[in-house]
């Protein structure tokens, strides 16, 4: 099957921002994976030490230069893409749609749980972390399958 990506108000430019759209889903959910893993180490360093300082360090740069800037762009070419193929009206879309708000949720309290843990909170145990650290895999499973298999 030829196909020559002149899809939509996007024309030719469509398999470039879809390939765009793939490669920040990447960068956002590896960056999803890390950051619990970086605050279950935090959180075993001693509080006021260098090592806290150093970890309060990667996840701050962590967020503001991987996790954040991908999601937003991931959002940027998703909904480019959705509205180029009038992808609203299917239901499939409509799942994976809420999926994705929902992923969007828990980078909001990830996000701002470094915050917090960066004030010397620590709130949660290593092993709810680490139970949290899940969240992402599980997120793109059911999105691969909704957006390869479309149940519905």
């Amino acid at each position: 099957m030829s196909f020559d990506g002149m899809i939509g108000f996007l024309g030719a430019a469509y398999l470039w921002v879809k390939a765009a759209h793939v490669i920040f889903v990447i960068f956002w959910i590896a960056g999803l994976f890390m950051l619990p893993r970086f605050f279950v180490y935090h959180q075993e360093s001693p509080v006021g030490s260098e090592e806290e300082a150093r970890w309060v360090t990667r996840e701050r740069k962590l967020r503001h230069i991987i996790i954040t800037p991908s999601m937003i762009l991931v959002w940027l070419f998703g909904l480019a893409l959705a509205f180029n193929v009038g992808a609203f009206a299917e239901p499939w879309f409509h799942a994976k749609f809420a999926v994705v708000v929902l992923l969007s949720a828990y980078h909001g309290w990830i996000v701002g749980y470094g915050r917090k843990l960066a004030k010397g909170e620590r709130r949660y145990s290593g092993r709810t972390l680490r139970m949290m650290n899940e969240i992402p895999g599980i997120a793109v499973a059911i999105v691969v399958i909704l957006v390869v298999v479309r149940p519905f």
